[in-house]
């Protein structure tokens, strides 16, 4: 007999087709002369996206994608999550800085090898064991490319896991979030989503030290992650700065002001 699990992948399947998520954003990927790679975290894999650069010695800017496709139609669990806009990637592009895109573990077609389970993209995609990954599998990468300083760039969850991962990282300038979910029980209220039980809550954890500038930016359209629900998670952190697109929403309208904003974070940087 078919276990629970996997009846709402069958179902999950048919909702989804064919479609690989991952080959498309590798589409994109080549198209914008980035180069794709795969590096080990704790106990999963990570791809990776290095942006060529000539400075290769200078400040690395880390992009943290979205939540990507946990959940189709807010009741089936994704077999795939991973992320279908390619609106990081466009973003990274744009970026003169020494660069890399650090996907999740069992995103990009990993998740069908163990230790992977769906709970690391739905309960549990902040959780320790995520951020542990991810912390190990950047230290790889700063090792592999001689950076010893780094700006974490994180995009709606992204911004979740970027908060997370800053805690426990070592020599890290700064922080930009972009519609980022910084107080994951404020969303899934608003929502009426269920809890994230099994995840971390930036909001919850103890402020992030000054030293570390804080760049947050909120689209006044965004219905998923408004800017209210951003502002109210940054009161407590030291100095944060807070800078509302009036024409932005959750996905929409980033990629043009990018270029301002890559300005600030460069002016910011120590």
């Amino acid at each position: 007999m078919l276990s629970r699990l996997s009846v709402l992948y069958c179902v999950a399947f048919l909702l989804t087709g064919c479609a690989a998520p991952e080959t498309l954003l590798n589409r994109e990927a080549e198209r914008l002369h980035l180069t794709r790679s795969v590096v080990q975290g704790t106990d999963f894999q990570h791809l990776v996206y290095f942006h060529k650069t000539h400075d290769q010695d200078g400040e690395l800017h880390v992009y943290l994608d979205g939540d990507g496709s946990p959940w189709l139609r807010h009741r089936f669990v994704s077999g795939n999550p991973t992320p279908r806009n390619p609106l990081v990637l466009r973003l990274m592009a744009q970026d003169p800085a020494l660069s890399v895109y650090l996907g999740r573990p069992c995103y990009f077609g990993f998740g069908a090898r163990p230790p992977c389970s769906a709970m690391l993209w739905t309960d549990q995609r902040y959780s320790n064991t995520v951020i542990d990954s991810m912390i190990a599998a950047l230290r790889n990468i700063r090792h592999l490319l001689r950076s010893q300083k780094a700006v974490l760039i994180g995009f709606s969850g992204g911004g979740t896991l970027a908060m997370l991962m800053a805690e426990r990282l070592e020599d890290v300038d700064g922080i930009v979030t972009i519609a980022g979910n910084l107080d994951p029980d404020a969303w899934t209220d608003r929502h009426h989503y269920a809890p994230l039980t099994g995840s971390e809550n930036p909001a919850r954890h103890p402020p992030l030290p000054g030293s570390i500038f804080q760049l947050h930016l909120a689209g006044e359209k965004d219905t998923n992650v408004s800017p209210d629900l951003i502002r109210s998670a940054l009161q407590r952190q030291p100095s944060p700065q807070l800078i509302v697109l009036p024409e932005a929403d959750h996905d929409c309208c980033w990629e043009q002001p990018w270029p301002f904003i890559l300005k600030k974070i460069d002016a910011a940087s120590p």
